[in-house]
C-alpha cells in the first residue's frame, strides 16, 4: 500500500535545480505542472514543499466558486501560511490584480514558493484571470525570489495557459507529469518484477489507486479483493477521469468507448461509435481523434514500422486504468453495485488473459527503448521499437527494432510478445519467422526478440534475446 513517498526523483531533482536558481539569482521562476487527475501532482509539490525547508503557499481552487469567492479563498489561505510575517497586514481583496499585489507585498525576502492548484478552474471563473496573473509576474513577482508553480489537470487548458497567443506565454517552463512507472510501482506494493507489470496495467501507476493497495498482493487477488466495495478507487479513479473529461457526454466519449471497448482501426471505430444513422463520418471522426489524441492525450496512435510508410494506424486508450474500465471494469462495476462481486470477479477473470496480452504490448515496447537508449541491448544503433502489420493484419508483428521512426532506414531485430502462462515454445518461433519476411526492410541478419512472462521452452535455443518481467522493470530503474 502506497503510504509514503515513493520515487519522482528526476522531477523533485528538477524542482530543486529550479529552486536554486531562484536562490542564487534573487529572481522569479514559474514552473507550469500539468498531468491527468490522480497523478499525484498535488503530493509531488507537497512533498517538495514540505522537504524544501522554506515558507510557501500552497492554494487549492474550488471548482465552481465565483471569482470574488476564489479571491477571499486565496487571501485566506495566504494569511495562514508562512510567508507574511504579520497575517494582520495582509489586506483584503475582491479582484485578482488586488490578490496578487496582496501577495507580493506578504512575500518574505528570502526564496519561498507559492502554489496555485487547479489553475484552469481559475480561469474558468474569472476572464481576466490570465491577463491578472501575467501582469503580476511581469511587475511584481519575477523580480521576487518566489518559485512559482502552477498545477493543473485540464492537459489541454494547462497547455493553452503558456501557448504563444496567451499572455503568460514565455514565462513558465512546462512540465508533464505522467503515473509512476513500472519499477516505481513494484517499490510501492513490495511485488516481484512479474506482479509489478500486472499491477502497473491495473492500476496505470496512478496513486490515487496505489494507495488502496495492499503490500503484496498480486492483481487478480486486489481485483477480487475490490470487486466486494462498489466505491473502490479501481472503479472510482476512472470514472471521475470521465466525468471531469466529458462532463457531458458526447460523441468523442463515444470514440473512447469504441477505442477502450476493442475497436482499434479507424473503420471499427467509426462502426462502433455512430449512431442509428450510421457511421460516423470521416469529417467528424478525424477531428474528434485529433482532439483525443492531442489536445485530451487520452488516446495514443500506433504506426507500423519498417523501412516504408503502412497503414492504417491502430488506436488504443493511453492510459490503461482506464482502458481496463472500459474494456472490463465498468461491466464489472455494474454487477457490484448490484450486490453480485462473485459475478464481477468472474467476468474480470474471463477477459483478463486477452487483455493483459494486449494491454502490455505497449508497456514492452518502451522497455525495450529505454533498454536501447542506455546501451543496454545488443543492438547499438536501435533508436525506436514499434510493431507492424499491413492493412489485412496477416500477418501482425509485435515487435520491431529500428534505427529511427516512423520510417526506419534500418531493422535490427523483430519478434513477438507472449504475455500467458504458458512458455513460448518452438510452433511461436516457426509462426514468427513464416511472418517476418513480409515486414519492408526484414533481412536474415536481423535478430529475433521474445518478451515473455513464462519464459521460453527447454527445447528453444535459436532466440537472440528474451525479454522477461525482470528486465522489463529493469529499463525503468
Amino acid at each position: 500500500m502506497l503510504t509514503s513517498f515513493v520515487g519522482r526523483r528526476t522531477e523533485l531533482a528538477l524542482l530543486r535545480k529550479r529552486l536554486d536558481r531562484v536562490t542564487e539569482s534573487g529572481a522569479g521562476v514559474a514552473i507550469a505542472i500539468r498531468g491527468r487527475r490522480q497523478v499525484g501532482k498535488s503530493r509531488l509539490v507537497q512533498e517538495f514543499c514540505d522537504t524544501s525547508g522554506l515558507p510557501y503557499l500552497f492554494f487549492a481552487a474550488t471548482r465552481g466558486a465565483s471569482p470574488v469567492e476564489a479571491v477571499t479563498d486565496f487571501v485566506t489561505e495566504l494569511r495562514h501560511s508562512e510567508l507574511p510575517r504579520d497575517p494582520e497586514l495582509v489586506p483584503s481583496a475582491t479582484t485578482w490584480p488586488d490578490a496578487f499585489r496582496a501577495l507580493a507585498a506578504g512575500l518574505p525576502e528570502g526564496p519561498a514558493i507559492v502554489v496555485l492548484d487547479e489553475l484552469p478552474w481559475l480561469a474558468e471563473q474569472d476572464e481576466i484571470f490570465d491577463g491578472a496573473l501575467q501582469t503580476a509576474w511581469d511587475r511584481l513577482l519575477s523580480q521576487r525570489p518566489v518559485l512559482f508553480l502552477l498545477l493543473g489537470s485540464d492537459l489541454h487548458m494547462m497547455q493553452r495557459l503558456t501557448a504563444y497567443d496567451r499572455p503568460f506565454y514565455g514565462r513558465a517552463d512546462n512540465v508533464v507529469l505522467g503515473p509512476l512507472n513500472p519499477a516505481e510501482t513494484g517499490t510501492a506494493l513490495g511485488l516481484d518484477d512479474a506482479d509489478a507489470v500486472d499491477a502497473h496495467l491495473v492500476s496505470g501507476g496512478l496513486p490515487g489507486i496505489l494507495r488502496a493497495w495492499p503490500d503484496g498482493l498480486p492483481a487478480l487477488a486486489f481485483l477480487e479483493r475490490e470487486c466486494a466495495d462498489a466505491y473502490s478507487p479501481v472503479f472510482g479513479v476512472p470514472e471521475s477521469a470521465l466525468l471531469a473529461e466529458f462532463p457531458d457526454p458526447d460523441q468523442s466519449r463515444r470514440v473512447l468507448e469504441a477505442i477502450g471497448g476493442g475497436d482499434r482501426t479507424y473503420a471499427n471505430i467509426a462502426a462502433t461509435a455512430g449512431s442509428r444513422s450510421g457511421v460516423v463520418p470521416s469529417g467528424t471522426l478525424s477531428p474528434l481523434l485529433h482532439k483525443l489524441t492531442e489536445d485530451k492525450q487520452l488516446v495514443a496512435a500506433d504506426h507500423p514500422l519498417a523501412t516504408q510508410t503502412g497503414k492504417p494506424a491502430l488506436y488504443r486508450v493511453a492510459d490503461s486504468n482506464l482502458r481496463l474500465y472500459l474494456a472490463v471494469l465498468r461491466s464489472s462495476a455494474e454487477l457490484v453495485r448490484r450486490g453480485r462481486s462473485s459475478a464481477a470477479f468472474a467476468l474480470i477473470e474471463r477477459r483478463w488473459a486477452t487483455w493483459r496480452g494486449r494491454a502490455v504490448e505497449p508497456l514492452v515496447r518502451e522497455s525495450l527503448e529505454l533498454a536501447a537508449a542506455s546501451g543496454e541491448l545488443p543492438w547499438p544503433e536501435v533508436g525506436a521499437v514499434g510493431g507492424w502489420w499491413n492493412r489485412r493484419f496477416d500477418p501482425e508483428i509485435d515487435l520491431v527494432g529500428a534505427d529511427k521512426a516512423p520510417v526506419a532506414g534500418r531493422i535490427m531485430f523483430v519478434g513477438s510478445i507472449k504475455w500467458l502462462a504458458t512458455p513460448f515454445d518452438r510452433h511461436d518461433l516457426a509462426r514468427l519467422r513464416a511472418a517476418v519476411p513480409a515486414v519492408p526492410g526484414h533481412t536474415a541478419h536481423a535478430g529475433v526478440v521474445v518478451a515473455s512472462c513464462a519464459g521460453v521452452a527447454d527445447d528453444l535455443d535459436s532466440v537472440d534475446l528474451l525479454w522477461r518481467p525482470t528486465d522489463l522493470i529493469n529499463a525503468w530503474r
